[in-house]
């Protein structure tokens, strides 16, 4: 039987045993020299383009983007390490399995990105090391999964956002649901926030927006709820152990409290 390969298989194919490279199934449309002479040519009070771009897979660590329009653009696998994006426009973009170890997104508009399964540490460990931030970013309406182990979240906006798994995060990689353990999320907006499943054990949630959350499953032991804004969230079968609610606001209107567990006493709760 005669099998036929198809042309443009077949002289990629020529391509390799002629001594050259063939290029990626999904090759980005610049060099991470083209994206670094693009960035130092720039012109002073202008921002370069890379809006719906395509650099996925590029090493980009280490670049100062210098608030360069990344809008929809696709850095799936895409290594961010230590990378200035500071008040960058991100919006849409697609950042699953990038790198973002020590990258600084801090004010960054990171609305309505996907996010799924980042590295955000070069180990395993307990303590994330080099975390990376994102201080004051609006995140809002954002697909979020994977391990943020004291990642600063403080004065994010992340109304709408999910971190919750899903068919497409899948319950693989020994992670399965979000790890926001020791995270800061102080003054966060997680207003109607997906939060299922979520670690967010010894988190900092002091401040935080959390009106309409939904906490169900949720580890919150531990966790710092003072002055927090739990105004219709739900909990449901969610772990209270040792949560502080000093101040907390909303605590009567909490949905699910029947079903969480180590519920404290400052819900007014007797069994």
């Amino acid at each position: 039987m005669r099998v036929r390969i198809a042309a443009p298989l077949l002289s990629a194919c020529a391509l390799a045993f002629s001594g050259v490279n063939c290029p990626p199934v999904h090759a980005a449309e610049f060099s991470a020299r083209d994206v670094t002479a693009r960035l130092f040519q720039m012109e002073a009070g202008t921002v370069a383009d890379f809006h719906q771009r395509d650099l996925r897979e590029l090493d980009l660590s280490g670049i100062d983007f210098k608030r360069a329009n990344l809008a929809g653009t696709k850095l799936f696998g895409t290594d961010l390490t230590r990378t200035n994006l500071a008040h960058t426009d991100l919006r849409g973009a697609n950042l699953d399995r990038a790198v973002i170890i020590g990258a600084n997104l801090n004010g960054a508009d990171l609305s309505g990105i996907s996010m799924l399964r980042p590295t955000t540490s070069p180990n395993l460990d307990e303590v994330t090391l080099e975390p990376p931030s994102f201080k004051g970013a609006n995140m809002s309406g954002s697909k979020i999964f994977g391990r943020f182990r004291n990642v600063d979240f403080s004065g994010a906006d992340l109304t709408k956002s999910s971190f919750a798994p899903t068919s497409t995060t899948g319950f693989i990689e020994n992670l399965w649901r979000a790890d926001l353990m020791s995270a800061n999320l102080s003054a966060t907006i997680l207003e109607n926030a997906d939060l299922t499943y979520v670690m967010l054990r010894f988190a900092d949630l002091r401040g935080a927006n959390l009106r309409g959350a939904l906490l169900k499953r949720a580890d919150l032991a531990h966790a710092d709820l003072t002055g927090a804004d739990l105004t219709g969230a739900d909990v449901s079968n969610a772990d209270l152990d040792g949560a502080t609610l000093t101040g907390a606001k909303g605590l009567s209107t909490v949905k699910g409290l029947a079903t969480a567990h180590n519920v404290p006493a400052a819900f007014g709760l007797v069994r």
